[in-house]
């Protein structure tokens, strides 16, 4: 795949973005004020252990039983920025960007679209009950006749990047761009993915547990109010 390094400061100065708002933390540090939590597997049965904590003032995605944790307030027009890392052994995990109906895939996705945080995948887009289209979109997501955005399909779109993540155990920063229906994201500094005629401009933002036990340190949001030039 092809590499595209974009540093910060090119991030600032080229894309759009908010000039008079003000960044915000959804997460507090000390509970999950702002958040609910969805795991299938806790529905019926009282004994099973949530797999969202709170270790040291960050949020940890502790991966089993498999689940969301999910704004109660919807979003449209934001920068969100998250530092992440897997402390352990590497696997998946992901931001759900405008979520909103629970369990519509597998009984278990929000409608939503990822930006995925898989270990040396970050940046992929999947496409969960809503869709959204990139360049190259065959030689990105496969031949056209497998897309869908419902299981069995292909849902995958792949980023543009390789070696954006740091080396395992260390903190990554994604920054997710939406506004309208173009979503953007960057790794460490590197735009990764940016797809438009996304079937969703606003909505929940979640976090999964999914394979691999994470540490978020940062999720903070910048709404986007007024435009400011740069394209």
């Amino acid at each position: 795949m092809k590499f595209l390094p974009v540093s910060l400061f090119a991030l600032l100065c080229f894309s759009t973005f908010a000039a008079d708002a003000q960044t915000h933390s959804l997460f507090n540090g000390k509970d999950f004020t702002g958040w609910h939590i969805d795991v299938p597997d806790m529905d019926n049965n009282s004994s099973v252990p949530t797999p969202f904590i709170i270790r040291q003032g960050m949020l940890v995605s502790l991966a089993n039983p498999e689940g969301h944790i999910i704004t109660d307030s919807i979003y449209q027009n934001y920068r969100l920025q998250v530092e992440y890392r897997f402390p352990g052994k590497p696997g998946n995990c992901g931001v759900l960007l405008h979520a909103s109906t629970p369990r519509s895939l597998y009984k278990m996705f929000p409608k939503s679209i990822e930006a995925q945080m898989m270990h040396e995948n970050a940046g992929d887009f999947w496409c969960i009950v809503e869709d959204i289209s990139v360049p190259d979109m065959e030689k990105r997501r496969g031949p056209k006749k497998d897309w869908g955005i419902t299981e069995g399909k292909e849902r995958r779109i792949k980023n543009l990047t390789d070696n954006s993540e740091k080396p395992l155990g260390q903190w990554n920063t994604m920054v997710v761009e939406c506004l309208g229906s173009a979503i953007k994201v960057w790794v460490n500094g590197d735009l990764v993915n940016h797809g438009t005629n996304c079937t969703a401009s606003k909505g929940q933002i979640a976090l999964q547990a999914e394979g691999a036990e994470v540490e978020f340190r940062k999720v903070e949001l910048t709404p986007i109010t007024k435009l400011t030039g740069g394209k």
